[in-house]
Formats: C-alpha cells, structure tokens, sequence
C-alpha cells in the first residue's frame, strides 16, 4: 500500500514562491532602467540628426544649423522628461491605488483573502493541501506581502520614481543628440553631412547592439533595424531640405 504523502510546508516550498535569487527583481530593473536609456539616446540621435541633415540640405550656414540642433536637443530632451514623468506617475498611482485596495479587502475580509490566495498557489500547481499550507504560512508571517506578490505582482519598497524616470530620458536623450550635433557642426561645410551620416549609423549600429544584448535578442535583426530607420530619416530630411533649399533660391 502506497504511503501517504504529508503535505509539505510552505519552507519547502520558498524556491517554488519566491525567487531564488534575492537580488534578481533589481537587476530587472536595473536592466530595464538601461534599456531605456539607450533607446532613449537613440530617438536623440535619430531625431537630432534628422533635423540638421534637413537644415544643413538647404545650404544653410553653420549658425541656422547650431540654432536648429540646440532648439530640437532641448525640446526632444523636455518632451522625454515630461512624457515620462506623466507616464510613470500614472502608473505609480494606480499601483498604490492597488495596494491600498488590498489593504482594506485584508482588513474587511481575511478569510475570503485566504481563499483567493489558496486559489492563486494552486493556480500556479501546487495541490489544494499543500496550497492551503502555504497561503496559511504566509498570511501569519506577513499576509499583505503574500497578496501584493502573488496577486499584484508588486513590490510596495520598489515603486518606480518619476522624477528619477524623467531625468534619466532627458540626460539619455541629450547624450544622443549631441553625437549628430558635433558631428555636423566641426567639419568644413563640404563633408559636414556624409561625415554626420557615417557617425549616426556607427552610434545606431552600437545603441542597436546594445539594446538587443540586454534583452537577449538577436544582435543583427535588432542593429538592422535601428539602423534601417535612422537611415530612412536622414534621407527623407535631408530630401526636404533639398526640397526647401530649391524654393527658396
């Protein structure tokens, strides 16, 4: 006859709850963190670029296309800040909306709470006894703790700051902005624009790798891409400013 198995504490099964690693939830979001930089410095470099190719392709002097270069930098740079901030604002409501909504329902009905957390441990393939043991275990050593983590997904210490969001865009964005800019602006007006071009591709090239290798994407696909794009918008500003050149003579 086949011995009965003791359903097991909710000890043994920690690694199956929680991550193992203590810090992997942070390099996430370090990683995360990085990531959005640098796509940040490359909308800076693509869209900086676009602008004093277009400026430059209308046989403008080295003075229209500082003024361009600074006038786009500095609106791209407080366009990402304040989208972000908003952005992240708004999320970081909602997520304390939530908590607090969690806070009352474990005030108002714990034993219905217990059973919503039984139900989501066994949702993840635990049985319903070792189920039961585990919500039990964790509810008595810290019950909002085991619901904003097993419902929410949320971490109530690691909330996502807006002001740090918005400043990072807008130092990342300027980063990328300055590359097309000096390149543009230090060499002789014959060469400033395949000098420019060559310049934004190699960055694209670099931002694409990057940013493919902290997602764990193929490098190639990603490069290409990026790279495609940055391409398609220099040459349709610089095709513009021809354009408007012509016009204006």
């Amino acid at each position: 006859m086949a011995e009965a198995v003791e359903p097991r504490s909710a000890k043994h099964w920690g690694a199956f709850i929680e991550p193992t690693e203590p810090h992997a939830s942070g390099t996430s979001r370090r990683l995360n963190w990085l990531r959005a930089g640098v796509l940040g410095a490359n909308d800076g470099i693509v869209s900086t670029a676009g602008l004093v190719i277009g400026v430059a392709a209308a046989d403008a002097g080295r003075g229209p296309i500082l003024t361009a270069g600074v006038a786009g930098l500095v609106a791209g740079a407080v366009s990402m800040a304040v989208g972000e901030y908003v952005s992240v604002s708004t999320q970081r409501d909602t997520e304390k909306a939530l908590l607090e909504k969690e806070r009352g329902e474990l005030a108002d009905a714990p034993e219905q709470e217990l059973a919503e957390l039984v139900s989501l441990y066994e949702a993840k393939g635990l049985c319903r006894d070792t189920a039961t043991v585990v919500a039990a275990e964790l509810t008595a050593r810290d019950a909002f703790a085991a619901h904003v983590d097993a419902e929410l997904r949320i971490d109530p210490d690691a909330l996502t700051n807006p002001w740090h969001a918005a400043i990072s865009s807008a130092v990342a964005f300027t980063m990328g902005a300055l590359l097309p800019l000096l390149a543009i602006l230090l060499p002789a007006g014959d060469v400033r624009i395949p000098v420019t071009f060559g310049a934004v591709v190699g960055a694209l090239a670099l931002t694409g790798s990057v940013s493919a290798s902290l997602g764990g994407a193929k490098r190639w696909r990603a490069t290409l891409r990026i790279v495609t794009g940055g391409v398609i918008a220099m040459a349709v500003t610089y095709a513009i400013g021809q354009l408007v050149g012509l016009g204006t003579v």
